[in-house]
């Protein structure tokens, strides 16, 4: 496995990581906050958590998506990838209420990481033909 593909890996599965972390977050942190009240005093974020993970979402896809689109030349981690940094963008940014914010970010989160393990699987692809 050459360096850039190690790179791509990297950047995917960080950002695979990042996608369910979110998916935690968005899900489980209501529960918790809902059987143990007392546990939002504690574990409560700011505002600008969310502005700051859709930054880091923004920057580590559009790293990795490009480096697998110059590997592959697929499109279509790219397109789920647009698609859910758009609902992950639409929920933090614009959606009206907490709940809509809620599935926005959710779906975009699995969209985004479908759109990663398919970066994933068509660079691992394209080195496998070329060793062909």
């Amino acid at each position: 496995m050459d360096g850039g593909l190690m790179r791509q890996r990297l950047v995917d599965g960080a950002a695979i990581a990042a996608s369910f972390a979110c998916l935690v977050h968005c899900l489980a942190l209501p529960v918790l906050f809902i059987l143990i009240p007392t546990a939002a005093a504690f574990v409560g974020l700011p505002e600008s958590f969310h502005r700051w993970a859709l930054a880091f979402a923004l920057v580590t896809s559009g790293i990795a998506m490009a480096m697998g689109v110059a590997r592959h030349r697929a499109l279509a981690p790219v397109l789920w990838a647009v698609l859910g940094l758009a609902l992950i963008a639409f929920g933090v940014l614009l959606a009206p209420s907490v709940p809509i914010e809620t599935i926005a970010t959710v779906i975009g989160a699995l969209a985004l990481a479908i759109g990663h393990a398919l970066n994933w699987r068509a660079a691992a692809e394209r080195d496998q033909s070329a060793k062909a």
